[in-house]
């Protein structure tokens, strides 16, 4: 039961921190206070989760954890954590602390979730079995947002072309502006990266752990860092001013055809992805 617990508290602690480095990415490119306070606060309750645990350790081992790569992980994750936390209160470097914060969550999933942990613990299958739930439910909120920013590029065309040709009826009165349907197809996508890369990070370590073999290069693996990659530079572009209004919407359209080909033909052509 103990170590039930302990497991859950890591997985949730690998959560928190996901969806910490979310809000972090939202706050480094728009700099809204709001998402800055809400990612310090949950990387604060990581910290405070992985002291806690630290100590505990320290406590039943009576010695420094450092001994052990598996160790060694953990306090070098701890150590990272703590770092971003002290540039982000005294000297507010959000760039670094951002990557800062997406390497400590690469090495937080791989201790939570390594050959090792899963071995020496009787719950180790049911961690298996979970990282993949937190895998794809990552990878399938990405879509809904990467979804929702479609959405929001059909109405900004639709709208576009109404008030071109001026047939304003008062049947979409209660509809958003063009400035607005924009803001909102950058808000989704940005929150659709930040999910797909968080599912991509915890999906490559389930495929380790769980797979005997498995290729980089899989289909459904290549197709979503392309998405990755793609969505990146449309709001790289965006951000530069260079790509707005009907163009940008354009580019929401052409790349959600590009996520639904490798939602439906990529897990069709993939040696391992069944299940979505």
């Amino acid at each position: 039961m103990a170590d039930l617990t302990m497991a859950r508290l890591h997985e949730a602690m690998v959560i928190l921190y996901a969806i910490s480095l979310v809000f972090y990415f939202i706050d480094y490119l728009y700099k809204e206070k709001k998402a800055s306070r809400i990612a310090m606060s949950l990387l604060g309750l990581v910290w405070v989760m992985q002291t806690v645990f630290l100590v505990l350790y320290i406590i039943e081992t009576q010695r420094f954890p450092i001994l052990t790569l598996f160790e060694g992980i953990y306090f070098y994750a701890w150590l990272l954590v703590t770092l971003s936390i002290v540039l982000r209160i005294f000297y507010r470097f959000d760039f670094v602390v951002f990557f800062i914060n997406v390497i400590g969550f690469i090495f937080m999933t791989i201790h939570t979730f390594s050959p090792v942990q899963i071995e020496r613990s009787p719950v180790g299958d049911a961690l298996v079995s979970e990282l993949l739930f937190i895998h794809v439910s990552f990878a399938i909120l990405s879509y809904v947002a990467f979804s929702l920013s479609f959405v929001f590029a059909t109405l900004h065309m639709v709208l576009y072309r109404m008030l071109k040709k001026k047939k304003w009826t008062k049947q979409w009165a209660n509809l958003p502006s063009l400035g607005q349907t924009q803001q909102f197809m950058t808000i989704s996508i940005l929150v659709g990266i930040s999910l797909l890369f968080v599912s991509l990070v915890l999906g490559m370590q389930w495929a380790i752990i769980s797979l005997s073999e498995f290729s980089v290069f899989d289909m459904k693996i290549v197709g979503s860092f392309i998405l990755l990659v793609l969505y990146g530079w449309i709001l790289w572009r965006h951000r530069k001013g260079s790509l707005n209004g009907m163009n940008y919407a354009m580019a929401h359209t052409y790349m959600f055809l590009v996520l639904l080909i490798n939602f439906f033909l990529g897990s069709r052509l993939s040696e391992f992805h069944f299940w979505y």
